[in-house]
């Protein structure tokens, strides 16, 4: 009889988990709150109008089809009983001989409701899209903005956080101003037009080494950026962004990139978690006192001598610990003994703009054209399907020839599409 195997999170973790169980004595089931995988490298440029979310997102059911041990469900887990070995959604009750969690990461306002409330996050595709919007929408507003602190407003557009997210989307949106938006609004004075990077730590990319944390630096400033490292956003009300040092920055748009929490399904005990609300898992991703439920991907916290404060909530990272984690249930299944989880990493890189980026390889520290080359192949590797992987490549060499992209198009949902997004909200809670 097959064992029941339930993966909640179709991120990369959850994905490349199901995908290497697909032919294997398990019946799975993989929930998600979408029914379709995203990218996240690259929802800042569907945020920045260089790339449709078509592009960057693939539909779970077209990776499963023909896979006859594996279900995809759509729905948002209300509670887990590890006890009776139960999944609990609004609809449905999943029962498990396995359990995995693969539920990724959220945002962190570090318990600020207004910043929580008024700023524009980017962790989900649809996340990106009301961000794109926002931004076409205050050009728009510009244009009539009646009072000059109503233009200064509408003109700062204000990153908090200096890792790799906020980076590239500084970097995005600079290019954008030099060479798009000039030609689009001819009425618009865009040298008046200022992006800050705020950024807590004394530097940007500070998990990077330091040669990579000056380059990226000096690629910002010298594409305009206002970068303020060392403070902290305390408050944001939608028109002001208010700093520790009592500095005010009028801005209708800040773009929160500052950190990420753990997303910990209800019914998982305290003492199975950690900081970060991470879950705490041994070498073999099983979670601290809860037989037959593991953690893979950003959730997951473990500790090793090579990692003494976990892993980093790295792509690569979640499917290195999948691809562990599936070898370990074949194993299971056959009466081996599972292997404990090791890694190296490979390096980490970020793109800052056309041909500049930043590359750390282990032994090796290098910027500019050959690390932006590299930086786009590995991405172009990485995204799901062939024609997610042209429609990629064709937008960048468009982009790339014309400084230019034809997807500056502001699409607001309809009350048709509100009523249906009531909907799938109700069938995915």
């Amino acid at each position: 009889m097959q064992k029941k195997l339930v993966i909640i999170g179709a991120g990369f973790a959850g994905l490349k988990l199901a995908r290497k169980l697909h032919n294997s004595d398990y019946q799975i089931t993989i929930i998600d709150i979408h029914n379709f995988h995203q990218f996240q490298p690259l929802f800042y440029q569907v945020a920045s109008a260089r790339l449709e979310a078509t592009a960057i997102s693939f539909p779970l059911r077209r990776i499963f089809q023909g896979k006859r041990n594996v279900n995809v469900r759509v729905g948002m887990i209300r509670q887990i009983d590890t006890k009776a070995k139960k999944v609990f959604t609004r609809n449905n009750i999943y029962d498990y001989d396995y359990l995995v969690i693969a539920t990724g990461c959220t945002n962190n306002y570090f318990g600020n409701k207004n910043i929580e409330q008024n700023a524009f996050p980017m962790k989900s595709t649809n996340q990106a899209i009301a961000l794109r919007n926002k931004i076409l929408l205050n050009f728009e507003a510009s244009l009539s903005a009646r009072t000059a602190e109503d233009k200064e407003a509408y003109n700062n557009i204000t990153i908090v956080g200096g890792g790799p997210t906020g980076v590239e989307l500084a970097g995005a949106l600079a290019e954008m101003k030099s060479k798009v938006l000039p030609k689009d609004y001819p009425l618009i004075d865009f040298s008046n037009l200022k992006i800050n990077l705020i950024e807590g730590s004394s530097s940007t990319l500070s998990s990077m080494s330091e040669q990579s944390q000056k380059n990226s630096r000096r690629y910002l400033e010298q594409m305009g950026i206002h970068i303020q490292t060392d403070i902290h956003v305390t408050d944001y009300d939608g028109d002001i962004v208010y700093l520790e040092n009592g500095t005010q920055i009028r801005s209708k748009t800040l773009i929160w990139a500052a950190g990420v929490i753990g997303n910990v399904p209800a019914g998982i005990p305290k003492e199975c978690i950690t900081r970060g609300n991470r879950l705490i898992v041994n070498e073999f991703h099983q979670v601290k006192d809860l037989p037959d439920v593991y953690a893979v991907g950003d959730i997951s916290y473990m500790e090793t001598t090579r990692w003494p404060k976990g892993h980093a909530q790295l792509a690569h990272v979640a499917n290195k610990q999948a691809e562990n984690l599936a070898r370990n249930f074949k194993a299971l299944s056959r009466g081996k003994q599972p292997a404990a989880f090791t890694y190296k990493s490979p390096g980490t890189m970020a793109t800052i703009g056309k041909r500049k980026a930043v590359v750390d390889f282990p032994k090796l520290h290098f910027h500019g054209r050959l690390a932006w080359l590299i930086w786009m192949f590995l991405h172009l590797m990485l995204i799901l399907g062939v024609r997610n992987k042209l429609l990629v490549f064709f937008n960048w060499m468009i982009s790339y020839f014309t400084n230019d992209s034809t997807l500056r198009i502001i699409l607001l949902p309809s009350k048709k599409q509100t009523w249906l997004g009531q909907e799938y909200d109700e069938l995915s809670v």
